[in-house]
């Protein structure tokens, strides 16, 4: 169950990944979470990117881990319970996430409690990543919830 909860995280994170970048080629979105994970380290716009890449596929392996342990601790997977995980994911991702935590560790993004003095360059995702607008809010729990029944349907197999 964990090596196909693993299996499925990487391809959910390659299908997740993709469907963000089409939905920013195709101007839903403004949102580019490589770029925002990888400035966390390094002010190059061209090295944040394969940085940025780097972390959210670890992510993506390191979530569908996560996963892997519940189906095993419930003896149970399926897309149905990997839709649930996914939902949760999501949640967490837009809420507790992009909103608190990666703004609080991120040196150059701003904060709500970021003042005149200070000149950040990246925007705050804000709450369920509203700041990149409505449509992000949507795709990105959308995604999530493909990302999820992806990993149960491989943990499943």
């Amino acid at each position: 169950m964990i090596v196909g909860a693993l299996a499925g995280g990487l391809v959910g994170t390659v299908v997740l990944t993709t469907g963000s970048r089409l939905a920013q080629q195709l101007g839903w979105t403004r949102m580019d979470l490589p770029l925002l994970l990888g400035t966390a380290f390094t002010a190059s716009r061209n090295r944040a990117m394969v940085i940025g890449y780097a972390l959210h596929f670890g992510n993506g392996l390191a979530f569908s881990l996560l996963y892997g342990l519940v189906f095993a601790a419930v003896d149970q997977a399926g897309v149905l319970l990997g839709l649930a995980l996914g939902a949760a994911h999501g949640a967490f991702a837009g809420g507790a996430l992009m909103n608190l935590l990666l703004p609080a560790v991120h040196p150059r993004m701003g904060t709500p409690w970021t003042d005149s003095r200070a000149t950040p360059v990246l925007e705050p995702p804000g709450f369920l990543l509203s700041n990149y607008g409505r449509a992000t809010m949507l795709l990105t729990f959308a995604l999530h919830l493909v990302y999820g029944a992806i990993v149960g349907l491989f943990a499943g197999l």
